[in-house]
């Protein structure tokens, strides 16, 4: 039995819905896509992005300012000046802005930016910066560890919901095994498991799950058909020059094409794709 007290179900019909902003909601109804880069590398790169997604039933977009990567030699993102991009295709383009925050000194600066915070895989267990932003007043998106049970998962969403902030929304992604053809091993029975253990809003990140784009598009729909609250993609302009991830990134027509094929899904199981553009009109 979970030692949990907010972040588990009061009762079976229990569920909470997180505003990113006043136009987009995850754990209602209607179903949230968010997609962009894995890294932020310029002005004219994420007003592509932002240009195209728009089009489409896209209601946030996404992209790294600050890199956690496996080599200190590799890019390590743009920083503020990949806050202050983000800021501007928001501004231009309506849709709400999700990025990754990796230490405590990185929360205020990437709070006054973003709409929503994202805690990495690799910082799941980071109870200090859990408490921290346990701390604010913004939604919190918490991947799942690269080998963390459901428990330690729920815990550490528990950290963040008993210092104060309610707005979590849980992501799966993928944990290691001893298989390397994917990159992890998505877990969709997590995924039910998780919906029927807490209230918290649970999406799902097809793209680091698999670490290989053409794998990407059937997985998000079984994710959709399985129940997630929505889903967070890795999509890019020319996906083959990606500063990072490259592998895993769609392209921009590919991302249309499957944000497009998740509609009948999602009416099948009785929920609908938000849609960006009725965001657009209504902001």
């Amino acid at each position: 039995m979970l030692d949990a007290k907010l972040t588990l179900k009061s009762h079976p019909q229990h569920r909470s819905s997180i505003q990113v902003s006043s136009q987009v909601t995850i754990g209602g109804k209607a179903i949230v896509v968010i997609g962009g880069p894995c890294t932020v590398e310029s002005l004219d790169q994420m007003e592509q992005v932002a240009r195209s997604l728009s089009t489409v039933s896209v209601s946030a977009l996404r992209g790294g300012v600050y890199k956690p990567r496996t080599s200190p030699y590799a890019f390590q993102g743009a920083g503020i000046e990949g806050l202050r991009i983000l800021a501007s295709v928001r501004e231009q383009f309506g849709l709400p802005v999700v990025t990754e925050v990796m230490a405590i000194e990185q929360i205020e600066p990437v709070a006054s930016y973003a709409d929503m915070l994202q805690i990495g895989s690799r910082n799941m267990q980071n109870f200090e910066l859990l408490k921290a932003l346990g701390r604010i007043n913004k939604p919190i998106l918490l991947k799942r560890g690269l080998a963390a049970t459901l428990e330690e998962f729920v815990m550490a969403a528990e950290y963040i919901l008993s210092h104060g902030n309610p707005n979590v929304v849980l992501c799966e992604r993928g944990i290691r095994s001893f298989d390397p053809y994917t990159r992890n091993v998505l877990d969709l029975g997590a995924v039910v498991a998780l919906r029927q253990l807490t209230h918290l809003p649970v999406i799902v990140d097809p793209s680091h799950a698999t670490g290989k784009r053409e794998l990407v598009a059937d997985l998000a729909r079984a994710a959709i058909a399985c129940g997630a609250d929505g889903l967070i993609i890795e999509c890019h302009p020319n996906p083959d020059l990606s500063v990072s991830d490259a592998r895993q990134a769609l392209s921009l027509s590919d991302m249309a094409d499957l944000v497009r094929s998740l509609e009948p899904i999602a009416a099948a199981v009785d929920r609908q794709i938000l849609n960006s553009k009725a965001l657009a009109m209504c902001s």
